[in-house]
């Protein structure tokens, strides 16, 4: 996390840091969090069907997603959860701490990212810092300053997710 934090000092990128105990889920941090300025989101690690493409696919926290009305979106014949091992091994980060910070361990691009296009108009995310005891409330304008200075782009999706 400390070398998160100083990339994101690095690059003049403002955070607002609130510690807590550990969430796994979103259901815990609703409970476990204190209220916070920024738009609450879920972040599912996905894989094609060979396992040669990797997505943070990121949607807002309240919400399910249609995963078959997700494949067209993204181009791709078929969709499933990446294991704990690619997690790790992709994004450096264990189940629970994911957000679209992790990507700042996807040093090679390998992980594509793509947010919700109703969710990408919240003015602030709040995002766990590559662990799930703490949360940032980052911009969107830090965010899309984290995304160049990692070499990471936004693909919107167009609304995917369930009521």
């Amino acid at each position: 996390m400390e070398d998160l934090l100083q990339f994101l000092n690095d690059h003049k990128i403002d955070y607002q840091r609130c510690d807590h105990p550990a969430v796994f889920t979103v259901e815990e941090a609703n409970r476990l969090v204190p209220p916070l300025p920024g738009a609450k989101t879920k972040n599912l690690f996905l894989r094609d069907r060979r396992g040669r493409r990797h997505f943070l696919v990121v949607i807002p926290g309240d919400r399910s997603i249609n995963m078959k009305a997700l494949i067209p979106k993204m181009k791709v014949t078929n969709l499933s959860f990446a294991s704990a091992e690619r997690l790790k091994k992709y994004l450096g980060v264990t189940p629970g701490s994911v957000s679209m910070l992790a990507l700042f361990n996807d040093t090679e691009q390998q992980v594509e990212l793509f947010i919700d296009e109703a969710l990408w108009q919240a003015e602030a995310f709040l995002c766990h810092p590559l662990v799930n005891t703490s949360t940032l409330v980052v911009s969107k304008e830090g965010i899309k300053g984290f995304l160049k200075a990692s070499g990471h782009e936004v693909n919107l999706l167009p609304s995917i997710i369930e009521e």
